[in-house]
């Protein structure tokens, strides 16, 4: 059985750029517009010609840049409106003008103060007007989806009659429920007696965050368009989700749906319109959200790991992402881990690896993430849990009106020692308070301390080079904390030393 096709129509610069703080320049547009036409989508509506000089601008030179969707120009059920669409759409090699009027009790009333009759008669006046200019109409019923269904029925086959090729069916307010959006669109199919002369469209808000169910119901009962943007991207809560219902179509291969959309297309034109609008994509976004294919949970991450499909539906690669990430935090287990440092070239054995791993969670405990720097600095760590002398505890008092005090207790030769010194400094303080128990004489010639990752969580890596009769030795540590990586790179190169 072959598979129906589903029309992509995208509405990112028009619906899309009217978020606060979103609006693209011409340039710009054109930009999205070429990225969606490489993407597969059929169908651009580029903007709203009679709103502004820069829409009007817009729509004509990205009908010149675009040659094989459909380019379309939203308007009012208003002749001027209509008659500048046309104006703009002239350079398309596949125009279309998207008219309509409010179908609801709440815009009959409140916004056209008109009788249902009026509208009707208003709505297939626009379409006809805008027949003279292209052959592709679309009509939107706007609000259809708190629309009584018979009265919706009575336009969509009037507007039919005048030549409407596409029939949008919004759910503008995105109140709908699935069940009722999808009863919408079958009672359109069953009672409209020239609905075979068009497509039913689906345009849905996400208001109430079912922007991508209603439309996922739509074509199910016979919706044959989908009206979405990049991101779900929107007036208030957003549109329907290109990536989201294009995805849903092609992962349930029972609902017999298919797109042109190139999906390895979808992650790139995503990043793309996040920046140039400047609007970032919530890391929990389905499909395109940094999160999408993370795993953190290190129940999650050993099922991950033993076989993909465990906890992914998706492959990454289908939308464009190179792979999964396995994100190291302290929810994290040994597999993971394992899995991380194999990649960094680290083979351990069991009891090396639980040895790191204890390290690993103390590290992680303090730590949102863990990164490969830092996994490199563990690793190094971890090669001088032998060495001669051992940190145990270091606790230092500094502030503004404080004289900065260590007091230190190390482990050496099979005893604890303790001591107590002041500096200049916390760290001068604590190097102090180190020479108050192992009293070979040794210089500290250099200390470096390097930030190796970012944020207020930082992990310091910190190199020493100590002097000690005539022979230079170095120690190496890295922790959150800056003093006792200090105090673990001295004790490193002093366990050299004695």
């Amino acid at each position: 059985m072959s598979k129906e096709k589903v029309y992509i129509f995208d509405t990112t610069l028009r619906d899309g750029e009217q978020v606060p703080g979103c609006q693209l320049n011409t340039i710009e547009k054109i930009e999205v517009a070429l990225a969606l036409e490489k993407l597969g989508v059929d169908i651009i509506e580029a903007g709203f010609p009679i709103s502004s000089p820069g829409d009007f601008n817009s729509v004509v030179e990205i009908s010149k840049a675009v040659s094989e969707p459909t380019i379309c120009a939203l308007t009012r059920a208003v002749e001027k409106d209509i008659e500048v669409a046309a104006e703009v759409l002239r350079y398309a090699k596949h125009p279309r003008i998207h008219t309509g009027i409010g179908v609801s009790p709440y815009h009959i009333k409140y916004k056209f103060n008109a009788t249902p009759e009026e509208v009707i008669q208003r709505a297939v006046a626009a379409v006809k007007y805008a027949k003279r200019f292209v052959e592709d109409v679309e009509f939107y019923a706007e609000d259809a989806g708190r629309a009584d269904n018979r009265f919706l029925a009575k336009i969509v086959e009037a507007v039919i009659g005048a030549g409407a090729t596409v029939v949008n069916i919004p759910d503008t307010t995105g109140y709908c429920l699935p069940s009722e959006y999808g009863s919408k669109i079958l009672f359109l199919k069953e009672n409209v007696s020239n609905i075979d002369k068009a497509i039913i469209s689906t345009h849905c808000h996400n208001d109430l965050g079912l922007a991508t169910a209603n439309s996922i119901a739509g074509v199910i009962n016979g919706a044959r368009q989908i009206e979405c943007t990049i991101n779900g991207i929107g007036e208030r809560a957003g549109n329907t989700s290109l990536e989201e219902v294009v995805m849903v179509m092609k992962s349930h291969k029972g609902l017999n749906l298919e797109t042109s959309i190139n999906t390895k297309k979808i992650f790139p034109t995503s990043r793309l319109v996040s920046t140039l609008m400047r609007m970032p994509v919530q890391a929990n976004k389905a499909i395109v959200g940094r999160n999408a294919f993370a795993h953190s949970s290190g129940i999650h991450q050993d099922g991950f790991l033993k076989n993909r499909e465990t906890y992914e539906i998706i492959n990454p690669k289908q939308v464009g992402i190179s792979e999964s990430s396995i994100v190291l935090t302290a929810r994290s287990g040994r597999a993971a881990l394992k899995h991380r440092l194999a990649t960094l070239g680290y083979k351990l054995d069991q009891k090396q690896l639980d040895d790191v791993y204890a390290e690993f969670l103390n590290l992680a405990d303090k730590k949102r993430e863990i990164h490969n720097d830092d996994l490199e600095a563990l690793m190094g760590k971890a090669a001088r849990f032998d060495r001669k002398i051992q940190l145990e505890s270091l606790q230092v008092i500094c502030g503004k009106s404080a004289i900065p005090t260590a007091t230190i207790r190390i482990k050496y030769e099979g005893q604890v020692w303790e001591g107590t010194e002041t500096g200049n400094g916390p760290i001068d303080a604590a190097i102090n308070a180190v020479k108050t128990i192992i009293t070979a004489k040794t210089t500290l010639e250099e200390l470096l301390i390097h930030t190796i990752t970012r944020g207020s969580d930082d992990m310091g890596k910190v190199h020493v080079q100590v002097e000690s009769k005539g022979k230079v030795f170095y120690g190496f540590s890295a922790n959150t904390d800056v003093i006792t990586a200090t105090v673990e790179a001295y004790l490193d190169a002093l366990s050299q030393i004695v």
